[in-house]
């Protein structure tokens, strides 16, 4: 090792080039790399989300129409068929609660489910979830069954 051959350790030296805006005799003063005039040579410039230069962005240019109501709540679906099908394979027995359909995938442990009344349903079953429809509600009751809201 001699002092012609020295370097830092790998990884210890940070800064990489010259040092701009610190005086004419740097090489890199004046504008500081950021040429004349413009936006993008003032300080606290900052481009906009979206901004294309001047050009109609687009979210400006695309139209708008319809309405998203925020307090909506979204309903999963679940057919009687479908709970059948549960009873059949033998993964429930007498009761279904939103449990045992986070456990056979069939809504997540957030959703608000609803059981819904195509197919048919023989077993009888005491179901517990936020909502029926008339037709699924009838359909468990006329099998036996209890329809329980949440």
């Amino acid at each position: 090792m001699e002092l012609n051959n020295l370097k830092p350790a790998e990884g210890s030296v940070k800064n990489s080039g010259k040092v701009v805006g610190r005086g004419q005799g740097s090489g890199k003063g004046g504008t500081a790399t950021r040429g004349h005039k413009g936006a993008k040579s003032r300080s606290g410039y900052s481009k906009k989300l979206g901004f294309e230069g001047g050009q109609m962005p687009l979210q400006r240019r695309v139209p708008k129409f319809g309405f998203k109501n925020i307090n909506r709540k979204e309903y999963t679906g679940i057919n009687l068929g479908k709970l059948q099908e549960l009873v059949d394979s033998g993964k429930i027995k007498d009761s279904v609660t939103l449990e045992t359909l986070i456990a056979n995938r069939l809504a997540g442990k957030n959703d608000l489910v609803k059981i819904l009344g195509d197919g048919e349903l023989k077993a009888s079953l005491e179901i517990t979830v936020h909502k029926f429809t008339a037709s699924a509600k009838a359909a468990i009751e006329a099998a036996g069954g209890k329809a329980i809201f949440l």
